[in-house]
């Protein structure tokens, strides 16, 4: 899966993005660009569970 979220722009934004997602899946593989603004994941949780973990970290995600 892979999510474009706009507002993410520094290791601050990274590290929240990558403990909200491990918080409901531990397994789950996170690529983040903080240049393009895109985060891959690749995780048993559906597409709205990511979408909703990257939103409980405080970041609008659209599919990219």
């Amino acid at each position: 899966m892979k999510f474009h979220v706009p507002d993410m722009s520094c290791g601050h934004c990274t590290a929240a993005i990558k403990k909200a997602i491990l918080a409901k899946d531990p397994t789950a593989g996170i690529e983040i660009e903080t240049e393009t603004r895109h985060v891959s994941v690749s995780s048993n949780l559906g597409q709205s569970d990511v979408q909703e973990a990257i939103l409980d970290a405080g970041y609008e995600a659209a599919a990219a």
